[in-house]
């Protein structure tokens, strides 16, 4: 049997490399969830930073007195549909 001598590591080497495979997926499967979980939490980071900044701009239009000297509304959105006076 001359052949088991080269069969045996190769056989070796063929488990080590499944074995490797295997943690290297488990890893890349916890990496990929915890990636997602960032991504979402920087997801919702950004939309309440983006609704912050609508709020001032909302604040800062307002309270600018020159469209209240024109009678114009100080938010364009309240005028929508609406069939009273602005201009109280």
């Amino acid at each position: 049997m001359p052949y088991l001598p080269i069969l045996a590591p190769i056989v070796l080497g063929v488990v080590v490399l499944v074995l490797t495979c295997v943690r290297v997926i488990r890893s890349l499967r916890r990496f990929r969830a915890a990636s997602t979980l960032v991504g979402d939490r920087v997801g919702d980071g950004v939309g309440l930073l983006r609704a912050r900044f609508a709020a001032l701009g909302v604040a800062v239009a307002e309270r600018r007195p020159d469209h209240a000297r024109e009678g114009k509304p100080r938010v364009p959105s309240v005028d929508r549909g609406r069939q009273e006076d602005n201009r109280a």
